[in-house]
């Protein structure tokens, strides 16, 4: 199969059911896997997912997923790692997930996604620069936030060693920690953004990354050059709001703030808002923490600049962002930049996300023969 073609879900399924990292996870893998470690580096290539692809797992079953994949890398948001580390956190909705036989409609939605608009008017993330509160919050509420701050201050290095510990001993890198610092408005004050950092440092990874902007990103240099650790922007996709890292002008300005800046490239976005990840990524290669893959449209063909990332996400093969280009380029050049699976299309299919996860995988292989 070609997978610079358009794929259709029977391609994408048939694909992934004759990858040998879909194999049924029988009681002989699992003493396999406990014996020999994953090894996802394919073509010299190092492919890994971030921990969000695997919406609707435990945190402990993180783990398990990636071996049962094959997976060697992992770039872990902090929801995942406080989990791990036993953080009181707000209990999950019982309810979530919980929405029987799912069927596509004649557009390959989701019942809950058909109603959708697929262009938006995001508002700009300069109108709030980060430091205010967080809004109104139930006495409940303010009484579970507190006690998640008194935890997170009495973490140590010694609570995330213990985090890092079930990857390590599986052969399973951490190499990346994802922590977003006020995004879209999302108050984000010094402590928060110090505590990101501790934790970092705690894990051991080489970089951080996220999303945020620009104003925010000066509050984040200081801290980035007082623990040492890099810092990778991530990308975004609202072309009107200049703070955000959209552009590659965006992206200059981002590491002209700080020589701990890097660039997080999610070369889905990059594609919605119109530009050329290709030609970005042999151009500052050596500025580039890691790449996010995801398929998406490019915006304007959708009918506007700006899109729902609910909807325009799409099974790998669907959409136009040059995954394959961006792989065989990595390849070619031997460019030593991980690249991470994030499932996003889950409004597009009926699968469970560790299927989907492997189908991503396989497709990746493909366009790296």
């Amino acid at each position: 199969m070609n997978c610079a073609r358009t794929w259709t879900r029977r391609d994408f399924g048939r694909l992934a059911l004759a990858a040998p990292a879909l194999a049924a996870f029988s009681v002989s893998a699992r003493a396999q896997s406990a014996r020999r470690k994953p090894n996802s580096r394919i073509a010299g290539v190092q492919i890994g997912a971030i921990s969000s692809s695997f919406v609707g797992l435990q945190a402990s079953e993180i783990v398990p997923a990636m071996l049962k994949l094959g997976l060697s890398e992992i770039e872990l948001q902090p929801n995942h790692a406080e989990a791990l580390a036993g953080a009181p956190l707000f209990p999950p909705n019982a309810n979530a997930g919980a929405t029987g036989v799912q069927t596509l409609n004649a557009d390959g939605l989701l019942t809950r996604c058909a109603n959708l608009p697929m262009v938006v008017t995001p508002p700009l993330s300069s109108a709030n620069s980060g430091r205010g509160g967080r809004g109104a919050q139930t006495p409940e509420q303010q009484d579970a936030q507190q006690r998640l701050q008194a935890w997170r201050a009495a973490t140590t290095p010694a609570t995330w060693k213990a985090v890092r510990k079930p990857f390590d001993d599986a052969g399973i890198d951490l190499r990346i920690l994802w922590y977003s610092l006020g995004f879209q408005g999302t108050p984000t004050s010094d402590e928060e953004i110090d505590y990101a950092f501790r934790m970092a440092q705690g894990l051991g990874v080489k970089v951080m990354s996220g999303s945020s902007t620009i104003p925010i990103a000066q509050r984040i240099a200081r801290v980035a050059e007082k623990y040492k650790i890099l810092w990778g922007g991530h990308t975004q996709d609202n072309v009107r709001d200049p703070d955000q890292f959209v552009s590659p002008e965006a992206y200059e300005r981002l590491l002209s703030l700080s020589p701990y800046f890097r660039i997080c490239l999610d070369i889905g976005y990059f594609t919605a808002g119109g530009y050329d990840a290709v030609d970005f990524i042999s151009k500052h290669h050596d500025r580039i923490t890691d790449i996010h893959l995801k398929d998406k449209k490019r915006a304007a063909s959708l009918g506007g600049d700006v899109t729902n990332n609910a909807l325009n996400n799409y099974s790998w093969g669907q959409g136009d962002t040059p995954i394959r280009e961006v792989l065989q380029l990595l390849k070619k050049n031997k460019y030593d930049i991980p690249v991470q699976i994030e499932y996003e299309y889950a409004c597009r299919t009926t699968g469970d996300p560790v299927t989907e996860v492997g189908r991503c995988y396989a497709y990746t292989r493909e366009c790296l023969q």
